[in-house]
């Protein structure tokens, strides 16, 4: 059994692109995407729910080992996609963050469904007038 598996792993490693696909320079990455396509689908989110501290560490997580993927041989230039849109991805959020949270953003929020809430009460009232 042994050798069946010493066999199967030669042939594996004998052809460069299956090397790759089975090594941790292509299934590491591939399964790190998680965090940067969860901070893609986070950005029709409310900001409300951002989370500042976790938005800051993840930029700088992923600003280090964008460095680091760099600078392993061979380079892994998968994880540094991946880490780059990461980082990208959480500046955004920072950004949004710092907009609702710090500059004014939520209480341009709260008036705007103020607003809406008072439109919507006119039309209800003009829509009851105008069936009775």
């Amino acid at each position: 059994m042994a050798a069946a598996f010493k066999a199967i792993n030669a042939k594996i490693r004998s052809n460069k692109y299956l090397d790759y696909f089975c090594s941790t320079h292509f299934w590491g990455p591939a399964s790190n995407f998680g965090i940067p396509l969860a901070a893609i689908a986070d950005m029709s989110k409310d900001p409300e729910i951002i989370s500042g501290p976790m938005t800051g560490a993840l930029s700088v997580y992923s600003a280090v080992f964008m460095r680091y993927s760099l600078a392993v041989t061979p380079a892994n230039y998968l994880l540094f996609g991946c880490h780059a849109i990461n980082c990208t991805s959480q500046i955004v959020q920072g950004y949004r963050y710092m907009s609702y949270w710090k500059w004014g953003g939520r209480d341009i929020a709260l008036k705007a469904r103020e607003a809406a809430a008072e439109a919507a009460a006119k039309v209800e009232a003009t829509a009851k007038s105008v069936t009775k």
